[in-house]
């Protein structure tokens, strides 16, 4: 929070600062020149104005021309060596030399020019700022930009006009600071979840009222230090310094387990895990990406990041996978045969036209009334009966769409197809893949019983993923 009106003093105490870039009495003062060139000169007038060339319109800076016979006639020293005239201006008046190549401050050793120079770019710099405006001023080192701007324009004000300024924080930092005024009914407060509710689990038994947990990790560490006496051991026992030395390692072990527990504490506050539901939205985010399993190992590293590193480490892997999955999509069109994107609406539409008829074709072709064989003679089929047969039978699931899921890419044409069939999610099957090979190595075969224990899946599933192991050499059967 700022005050309007010190601001307003400070920006009016500024510009008084600045040099005055047009000074009127300035005008009048006038120097001797007893050089003679073709054209006479009057004299040299002290100006510090920058007006603007009447001929080629640009701004002028120290040295320039000004007529001493034409009013407000300014010329830039490549004009005036031209000889340009313009309106009743002719090049053989008589002329003034502008230029700031002058001591300002008698020994100060810096001229007009560096004068106005070094004010501007204290402004830009700042006070006290003293290398960088060495750095912009040529020729002034940092030692001599801050003695000089001590002794003339502070300690001893050698020009007049100056304000006389008193060394404020309000002339220093722009304004008075001024505390922060809140009021305590406008702040909202902590949530208090009754004990056992629901809102309570989810926020893992955290109390937000007073800043700690209900059950903290390692909640009986205390009772390693419960039992200790201090006098426990008399100076006189043979076992005295033994004892002593034994009750100081059990205290530096119950610092350990503090220690371990602050720092669970600081791995939940970095990262923000404090609220259930949040967690699992957040990793919910990178399902299509780096894939929930895979997000949930990487978990781990929070123990070596912090929260906003962490964020980035996730970031940059979700967003290499939306760039995998969008060149999954490319590929998709480009083995289609499709070359411009004006194309792929149309290619869409029709792949969804195709996947519903499909669906179509196979109900009709799984309803006994429109079978081909009920046309072959001497057949005889009686409709109610097979459609109520049809009706107690257990519907066959259509194949899963797996295009786009995650570790679709990984997968071989087979193995597309077989997740398909058997509606396995392809991360899913990449693990049961790893855990059957994992298994089969150990004894260099493996039994279906055995991988039906490892899977714990539907036994119909495993037998399929059995087989199609063993038909392309992941997996041995055992001997028969």
């Amino acid at each position: 929070m700022t005050n309007p009106n010190l601001t307003d003093m400070t920006e009016e105490d500024a510009a008084d600062l600045q040099f005055p870039k047009d000074c009127s009495s300035s005008r009048t003062e006038k120097i001797e020149h007893n050089v003679e060139l073709d054209a006479s000169v009057v004299n040299d007038e002290i100006i510090t104005s920058d007006p603007i060339c009447r001929v080629c319109k640009s701004a002028l800076t120290e040295p320039y021309i000004r007529c001493a016979v034409c009013d407000s006639m300014e010329l830039c020293p490549s004009c005036f060596s031209n000889g340009s005239e313009i309106s009743n201006h002719r090049n053989d008046h008589d002329y003034i030399i502008i230029k700031n190549e002058f001591p300002l401050i008698n020994g100060s050793g810096w001229t007009a020019k560096q004068e106005l120079e070094c004010l501007d770019v204290l402004q830009e710099c700042g006070f006290g700022n003293w290398v960088d405006m060495a750095r912009r001023i040529q020729g002034k080192s940092t030692e001599e930009c801050k003695n000089h701007y001590l002794q003339y324009y502070i300690d001893n004000q050698a020009l007049a006009g100056l304000p006389k300024m008193k060394e404020t924080k309000a002339s220093l930092v722009g304004c008075e600071p001024i505390p922060y005024l809140y009021k305590l009914q406008d702040l909202e407060e902590p949530p208090r979840f009754a004990p056992n509710t629901l809102n309570c689990k989810l926020l893992a038994g955290y109390n937000a009222a007073r800043s700690d947990f209900e059950v903290n990790f390692d909640n009986h560490a205390e009772l390693l230090i419960s039992a200790l006496n201090y006098d426990e051991f008399d100076i006189s026992d043979n076992n005295y310094e033994l004892g002593k030395e034994l009750q100081v390692a059990i205290v530096q072990a119950y610092n350990n387990r503090l220690k371990e527990r602050m720092r669970r504490r600081k791995i939940i506050r970095n990262h923000g895990l404090i609220a259930f539901r949040r967690t699992i939205s957040w990793i919910q985010r990178y399902e299509c990406t780096i894939t929930r399993a895979l997000a949930e190992r990487l978990l781990i590293f929070m123990q070596l990041l912090g929260g906003i590193e962490f964020d980035y480490f996730m970031e940059g892997l979700h967003r290499a996978g939306e760039l995998k999955n969008y060149l999954n999509k490319l590929f998709e069109f480009r083995n289609n045969g499709l070359e411009h994107f004006h194309s792929v609406p149309i290619f869409q539409k029709l792949s969804k036209l195709r996947q519903e008829n499909e669906k179509e074709r196979k109900q009709y072709l799984n309803n006994p009334e429109y079978s081909w064989k009920t046309i072959l003679p001497g057949c005889n089929i009686n409709f109610s009966n097979s459609i109520s047969s049809t009706i107690a039978q257990r519907k066959t699931a259509p194949p899963l769409a797996i295009q786009g899921l995650p570790g679709y890419e990984k997968l071989t044409s087979a193995e597309k197809e077989l997740c398909s069939i058997t509606r396995i999610v392809p991360t899913n099957y990449l693990d049961f893949k790893q855990i059957l090979i994992a298994e089969n190595k150990k004894a260099g075969y493996l039994r279906l019983a055995q991988a039906r224990v490892l899977l714990k899946i539907d036994v119909n599933k495993t037998r399929k993923i059995y087989d199609f192991l063993t038909g392309k050499g992941y997996i041995n059967k055992p001997n028969q």
